[in-house]
C-alpha cells in the first residue's frame, strides 16, 4: 500500500472518532434535564435479581417542605422490551419540596419474563420502605406513576398483590397510569384480524412479556393484567389517556377505571383531547398539575 492510502486511512478514522466525540458515542444514554431546585443521586442500587444489578435514580428537591417526603416511583415504557430511567417524566414533582422521586430500572423482555418485571416494582417499593430514611423519604407515603408499559406496570403494582410472603409490604398507596394497558388478551397487538395475522400475534410484545402467545394463556395473560386483580381495598388512581391514541385503545383505561368504581375504589379518568401515545400533550401544564394535584391529595393530605 502506498503512503497517500495511509494517510486517507487515518484522517477518515480521526474524523471518525471526533465525530462519535461530537455526538456523545453512539450507545450513550440521553439524559433527561434535571428541573431547576432539584438535584439527583444516579446509580443507586436497589435488588439484585441473579447476578444484574437494578438501580435507580432518587430526584430530591433542593429544599423539602419537611423532614420526611413522600416518594413517587416512576416506571417508564417502551413495550416492556427498550425505555430507560434516564428518562424520567415524573422528575418535576421533585421541585417546590413536596416530593421524592424514584425511577427505576427493571428487568426488561430478554433479561426477563413474566413476572419478573412487576416483581422488580416490588422490589424497589420495599427498598424505599427500608431505606428512604437515608435519603429524607417517608417510607409509609408512596406512590406510582409510570406510562404506557409502565403504566401498565403501576397499574398492577396498585391492584396485584405480591403472591408470596414479605416482610416488607410492596403496596404502594396511589397510582397515576398514564395510557398503560389493563388486559393483555384484548389488546390489538395480541388478537388476530384482518390486519394481524396468527404469525404476527405470535411476535407481539405481550407474548415477548409472557413468553408464550397471549392468547394461548389466559391465565397468565389474566396474571399479567390490572384488570382482573382490582379489588376494593386497592389505593386511588388517577388515570390519563390521549383522547387519539393509536398504540394503546382508549378502552383499556376506561375499563380500568369502571372496574375500579365498580369496587368501590376512588378513580378519576382524564381524557386528554387531541392527544395520541404520549407526546406534547401530556406535558402541558394542566396535565403535570393535575398529577402534582393527585398525589398532593394522596400522599401529603394526612
Amino acid at each position: 500500500m502506498t503512503q497517500p492510502c495511509w494517510f486517507v486511512i487515518i484522517a477518515m478514522l480521526a474524523a471518525s472518532t471526533l465525530a462519535q466525540e461530537k455526538s456523545g458515542g453512539a450507545k450513550k444514554k440521553k439524559m433527561q434535564k434535571v428541573p431547576s431546585g432539584v438535584k439527583v443521586e444516579r446509580d443507586i442500587e436497589y435488588a439484585k435479581p441473579g447476578v444484574l444489578p437494578l438501580k435507580l435514580d432518587l430526584y430530591l428537591p433542593d429544599k423539602p417542605v419537611s423532614d420526611k417526603l413522600p416518594v413517587v416511583i416512576w416506571v417508564h415504557g417502551g413495550g416492556w422490551k427498550n425505555g430507560s430511567k434516564e428518562n424520567c417524566k415524573a422528575a418535576f414533582l421533585a421541585q417546590g419540596g413536596d416530593f421524592a422521586v424514584a425511577s427505576i430500572q427493571y428487568r426488561l423482555i430478554g433479561k426477563g419474563k413474566w413476572p419478573d418485571q412487576i416483581n422488580d416494582c416490588y422490589s424497589a417499593v420495599r427498598w424505599l420502605r427500608q431505606n428512604g430514611s437515608k435519603y429524607g423519604i417517608d417510607g409509609s407515603k408512596i406512590g406510582a406513576f409510570g406510562s404506557s408499559a409502565g403504566g401498565h406496570l403501576v397499574a398492577l403494582m396498585g391492584t396485584r398483590k405480591y403472591d408470596g410472603l414479605e416482610e416488607v409490604s410492596s403496596r404502594v398507596q396511589a397510582v397515576c397510569d398514564w395510557f398503560g394497558p389493563s388486559e393483555l388478551l384484548t389488546m390489538p397487538p395480541n388478537t388476530i384480524s384482518e390486519k394481524r395475522t396468527r404469525a404476527m400475534v405470535e411476535k407481539s410484545n405481550g407474548a415477548r412479556l409472557l413468553g408464550k402467545t397471549v392468547m394461548d394463556v389466559p391465565d397468565l395473560a389474566n396474571d399479567a393484567s390490572g384488570l382482573h386483580h382490582v379489588s376494593k381495598d386497592d389505593p386511588p388512581f388517577l388515570i390519563m389517556h390521549g383522547e387519539l391514541d393509536p398504540g394503546v385503545p382508549l378502552a383499556q383505561s376506561q375499563k380500568l377505571h369502571d372496574a375500579l368504581k365498580k369496587a368501590g375504589v376512588e378513580s378519576e379518568l382524564v381524557i386528554v383531547n387531541g392527544a395520541g401515545h404520549g407526546g406534547k400533550e401530556f406535558q402541558a401544564d394542566e396535565v403535570t398539575a393535575k398529577v402534582r394535584e393527585f398525589f398532593t391529595k394522596t400522599l401529603r393530605s394526612n
